[in-house]
């Protein structure tokens, strides 16, 4: 179990990631990539006004990770919640009971099936210098990624927007990310990251919303009577 809750905790890193990309890409104005491709520094230069602007998001998401070692793939799907700064929410239609729940305090993870929750000071999570820039507000990403369109081709069938990135901080929780972008509205459509154990995992996410007064208490997890609890390092 303490394996799990590390692997979750490498998860929770990466959807950071990914969270930056989506209040990063947000808000950009359709009009200004209409007729060709965004460049690097459009989509870069957005994300400090973005996220300032951002109090809180929420979406649909399907994760489906694969695992080298035993060659499996687990899918899993619910809504995320994010209200800034430093709040998070997975909640889990499938498994159903499962909660990932971040607040500037503590970090819990909820396995109602098993009944144990893991629990970590969020201080613990945040050690990623990439993550405190993102929480601080000073986060610019074209200092913590290398950044280009995606080869050999920069979009897909469909037209959309294909971009690679690469931390410039090394981690094991994400090796480099690839983006699929909307052409049309500028959302992202999924999200695919590698670590540098060869582990994949591929988000997707539908009917995001932003700014609709996300409630703080949703953040706040007492775990059930009778549900083992593991204070973590």
């Amino acid at each position: 179990m303490i394996k799990k809750f590390f692997k979750t905790n490498e998860l929770f890193t990466a959807t950071k990631i990914v969270l930056f990309l989506i209040l990063s890409l947000l808000a950009l104005p359709c009009c200004a990539f209409s007729e060709e491709l965004p460049t690097v520094g459009d989509i870069a230069q957005k994300f400090q006004s973005t996220y300032e602007k951002t109090k809180d998001l929420k979406a649909n998401f399907i994760q489906e990770a694969t695992l080298t070692s035993v060659k499996k793939t687990q899918r899993e799907e619910g809504r995320v919640y994010f209200k800034n700064p430093k709040n998070m929410l997975w909640e889990y239609s499938n498994p159903k009971g499962k909660k990932l729940v971040i607040n500037s305090k503590t970090a819990w993870l909820y396995l109602a099936k098993e009944k144990v929750a893991y629990k970590q000071k969020s201080e613990s999570v945040f050690q990623s210098k990439f993550l405190i820039n993102f929480f601080a507000g000073s986060g610019k990403m074209q200092d913590d990624f290398v950044i280009k369109h995606a080869e050999p081709k920069a979009i897909d069938k469909d037209g959309n927007y294909l971009l690679m990135l690469i931390p410039r901080e090394k981690t094991a929780a994400c090796n480099s990310v690839m983006l699929t972008v909307d052409k049309n509205n500028f959302y992202i459509l999924q999200v695919s990251f590698d670590d540098v154990m060869g582990n994949s995992t591929t988000l997707k996410f539908s009917n995001i919303f932003i700014n609709t007064g996300v409630a703080q208490k949703m953040f706040q997890f007492q775990p059930p009577a009778g549900v083992q609890i593991f204070e973590m390092p």
